[in-house]
């Protein structure tokens, strides 16, 4: 029985690692592809000039570029602790579960205000203006600006999911070890250490 608990915890210690790399890679993904949306050209009204608007004139992206690039980062350091350290030790015990928490409220927090942002992106201006910066322009060609935005909250939101079910199982997998570990001490305590010294009674 024991040693099902161990594969079993064995198991759920690599689909963890597992999830946490595929996680750090969506959320690479996703500040990389917000950083680089900047090709939309917009035609104002009222005569304005046009301008290119990028992901730094709306904050809620510039927050989800610095978000996912961070989560990337944090779970960098949740992989060299399951990999290297393999979860153990008193450092490893307290960041984990604490790097398992941050990188998914960092994630959800960016991918909630940049969905509010995206959402009312045909009004969406620097200076306030309406305009509409998914439409292709007819001097410009066409535009992959909006395009490029909502992939990469789909892929930070997608980066959140995959980072919180990591932690569910490596959680589960560590709940899993612990219960064996407490199994093996309560039958070696309940032979009351008489492996050896039964026989002398006889």
């Amino acid at each position: 029985m024991h040693d099902e608990e161990k594969k079993d915890s064995k198991c759920a210690t690599a689909v963890s690692i597992a999830g946490r790399i595929l996680g750090m890679g969506l959320a690479v993904a996703a500040a990389a592809l917000m950083a680089t949306a900047s090709q939309c050209t917009v035609y104002a009204a009222y005569g304005a000039r046009p301008r290119t608007v990028t992901y730094s004139d709306f904050p809620p992206f510039v927050y989800l570029v610095i978000a996912s690039a961070m989560a990337a980062f944090l779970e960098a350091i949740a992989i060299f602790l399951a990999v290297w350290k393999k979860g153990k030790g008193k450092k490893a015990a307290v960041l984990m579960p604490l790097l398992g928490a941050a990188v998914p409220a960092l994630l959800y927090s960016a991918t909630g205000a940049a969905f509010a942002k995206s959402a009312d992106m045909s009004y969406c201006s620097a200076y306030g203006q309406r305009v509409s910066v998914c439409a292709g322009s007819a001097a410009g060609g066409s535009s992959n600006f909006c395009s490029q935005v909502h992939i990469a909250v789909y892929l930070a939101l997608a980066a959140a999911i995959v980072v919180s079910a990591a932690e569910v199982v490596r959680a589960l997998g560590g709940a899993a070890a612990l219960g064996g570990s407490d199994s093996d001490s309560s039958s070696s305590s309940e032979s009351g250490g008489c492996d050896h010294g039964c026989h002398h009674k006889h």
